[in-house]
């Protein structure tokens, strides 16, 4: 078994396979016509940006340009660019959260929507992942994971395509370089990014640069004077200079004073050792003087929290991964943090709440995390590890099901004992969204994980992670995992992990086009099959080989390697491997110019597919038959096969495969003058596209490869 995927009527009555019943020209039509798709174009649209706070002071000249330039570049009806560059914690993304709040109303508003991302979270040696931010927004705008484009490229594309005739605000934070911003400016509308530079390679692109610099001493002071009114202006001072103007330090003493309501800013000014304390260029030396205080400020059980945040290779953090190391009471914990605006909730689409730290918070949470015994890092690392490996593993058998063949042992702790009084994920749909919530942090683990060698646990969570990999189409993330769980595989003498970490890193490649590198992964695993005793992995190897055979142009050599799966996958009584290698079999005859042997083959897995009770793989193979059959010059049987398919992809939601029966259907009403079921078919075309989010509102292109 391979890795899973996701006029009047004429009296006509031949036969297709079985007892199938071919249908007039009308007839057919009226099936086309009578398929009722329960998708629908989204109806939210989405507005991502984090929300404005009410203790936000004196940025009036900040707001005023930024609304000015915002104004100016939507009245040019081309896209704009405005960077906003500053300090860490000087107030970039509440700067343009409350121009957000204030300044769009509903008759200035984007009807588009507000998409915002922080490349800060996803970014691995200094890169931001900008395909999977423009993925993010592709999703958030309607497109169906069906529907996704591969690569970086194809979907720039696809998203310029969606907000060609929508104005949609686009903000970025934490941008460090021009290139992982420009895929991101929407053919109309905005783009807002938020850097510590100011990224002078945009201007080249016409982007508008606007500095944010620190509150000066009167806007501080009035900050300072929200929480405290009555002491001198004096200690006001001297704590906004020692604070260098960010607000981020401001507030935080704030939050310190506000639980010591008998200490003045006077002691507060004193705590953080003013007399010697010079700000640095950058303002770090300030803000770790005051986050330094806050940290000492917090109950035991905050900051073991605070600590463990610094301990996490990714960004962000659960209750139950919280609860998982250890912390105590921790609703207690993160609301500490939360009211001492150390850390902040992320939205996300996934169902447990997640939280991460400002980016200079997390700077000072690693600090603090190396105070503590190297045992006592390495024990946080195991049960985090462990954790993940767990809860990665229950996601994978809920997108993937139960009968997907695995290498490693059920999880030893279920769901309710992951993550206690909430659930991580109920069924395969919260599954996918939970395991691409945590793709940044998942990717984090797997090095630190690898570099402490807990090989085991490396291999078994790429393994699990196929689900994510594969059905997103995160195939650059899935090359460096398996990478990595191959070296883990060898380290632990696994060679049935190491088949199958190959197998899983060659299918990343073919998905990218890559077939040459897809190739020789695959010839390294060759002398590692005499060793493995399951014949299922051979067979994957086999079938994969035959993909990349067959998308390269030699048919024949694919039906061979597909034979031989098919071998593998009958030794072992799988009976879904049986149906999948028939199929491919089919697909390879068709191609080889050998429709009669297809329809054979095809009939047979047909019957084996509906008596095992395997369904999802009927569309499937009723559109390989439709092909066969209009190779054979037989239009009505052909297109007999082709409204079937759609009729069960539709039941079934492979919204992909109803896009490849009906066009199939398409080109059969056109050979054959058939207006009325042409029409039909572009017209469920055109509804298909629409609710899978793949065109722009009275768009009839079709962007996707119909091929089976």
């Amino acid at each position: 078994m391979g890795e899973r995927e996701v006029g009047a009527a004429t009296g006509t009555h031949n036969s297709v396979s079985g007892n199938a019943v071919i249908n007039g020209p009308v007839v057919m039509a009226g099936r086309v016509e009578s398929l009722s798709m329960t998708l629908a174009p989204p109806t939210v649209t989405p507005h991502q940006m984090p929300p404005a706070i009410a203790s936000f002071v004196n940025r009036t000249v900040e707001l005023d340009r930024l609304r000015k330039i915002a104004d100016a570049l939507r009245e040019s009806h081309l896209p704009g660019v405005i960077v906003l560059s500053g300090l860490g914690g000087v107030g970039k993304t509440q700067l343009v959260a409350q121009w957000v709040a204030r300044a769009l109303t509903p008759s200035s508003s984007y009807p588009g929507g507000q998409l915002y991302v922080d490349l800060e979270e996803g970014r691995r040696d200094g890169a931001g992942d900008v395909s999977g931010a423009l993925a993010g927004f592709l999703r958030a705008l309607g497109v169906h994971r069906e529907f996704m484009p591969a690569d970086l490229g194809e979907r720039t594309a696809l998203f310029r395509s969606v907000t060609a005739e929508r104005d949609t605000l686009v903000v970025v934070d934490n941008a460090r370089q021009a290139a992982e911003v420009r895929p991101l400016v929407p053919s109309t509308g905005l783009l807002v990014v938020t850097s510590r530079t100011g990224l002078p390679a945009l201007a080249v692109d016409g982007a508008v640069a606007i500095a944010l610099e620190p509150l000066d001493e009167r806007s501080g002071m009035e900050l300072v004077r929200r929480w405290r009114v009555a002491d001198a202006d004096s200690a006001a001072k001297a704590l906004v200079h020692l604070c260098n103007g960010l607000p981020l330090a401001l507030r935080a003493v704030g939050e310190w004073l506000a639980k010591r309501p008998q200490l003045s800013l006077t002691d507060a000014v004193r705590a953080l050792g003013a007399d010697g304390l010079p700000p640095s260029e950058d303002g770090a030396t300030s803000v770790k003087a005051v986050l330094d205080m806050a940290y000492q400020g917090l109950p035991d059980h905050a900051k073991r929290l605070y600590r463990l945040i610094g301990c996490l290779p990714g960004t962000t953090v659960t209750g139950g991964l919280a609860v998982t190391v250890g912390v105590p009471t921790v609703e207690d914990a993160v609301g500490e943090l939360l009211t001492a605006h150390l850390m902040a909730v992320v939205q996300s689409p996934d169902r447990p709440r997640r939280f991460r730290p400002h980016d200079v918070v997390r700077e000072h949470t690693r600090r603090m995390a190396v105070t503590l015994p190297e045992t006592e890092r390495r024990a946080i690392l195991r049960a985090v590890t462990s954790f993940y490996t767990d809860a990665a593993a229950h996601a994978d058998v809920l997108v993937l099901g139960a009968g997907r063949f695995r290498l490693q042992m059920p999880p030893t702790r279920s769901l309710d004992e992951l993550s206690p009084g909430e659930w991580l994920f109920t069924d395969g749909a919260e599954a996918l969204e939970w395991l691409d919530a945590e793709r940044g942090n998942l990717l984090a683990l797997l090095r630190a994980a690898a570099d402490e060698r807990r090989d085991d646990a490396v291999w078994q969570l790429c393994e699990s992670l196929w689900a994510l990999f594969d059905g997103r189409k995160h195939h650059l993330d899935s090359i460096e995992a398996h990478g990595l769980g191959i070296e883990a595989a060898r380290r632990c003498g696994r060679a049935d992990a190491e088949v199958r970490m190959r197998n899983q890193l060659a299918r990343a490649h073919y998905g990218l086009g890559a077939f040459d590198e897809a190739r020789r992964t695959l010839e390294l695993a060759e002398p590692l099959l005499d060793g493995v005793a399951d014949a299922r992995l051979s067979g994957m190897i086999r079938e994969t080989q035959g993909l990349i055979a067959l998308a390269s142009g030699a048919p024949e050599d694919a039906y061979a390697l597909f034979g031989q799966a098919l071998d593998a996958n009958s030794a072992t009584q799988d009976a879904h491997g049986v149906v999948v290698q028939s199929y491919n079999i089919g697909q390879a005859l068709v191609a080889a110019g050998r429709p009669g042997e297809a329809l054979d083959v095809l009939s047979e897995a047909r019957a084996t597919a509906a008596d095992s009770g395997d369904h999802g793989m009927l569309p499937r193979i009723d559109i390989i038959q439709a092909r066969a059959l209009q190779r054979l010059n037989r239009p009505e049987a052909a297109s007999e096969a082709a409204i079937r398919a759609a009729e069960q992809a539709n039941e079934r939601k492979q919204y992909a495969k109803l896009d490849n029966a009906l066009g199939i259907l398409s080109e059969l009403a056109a050979s054959t003058s058939n207006t009325r079921l042409r029409a039909a078919c572009e017209a469920k075309l055109r509804e298909l596209y629409r609710g899978v989010g793949v065109t722009p509102e009275g768009g009839g292109a079709d962007p996707v490869d119909r091929g089976a």
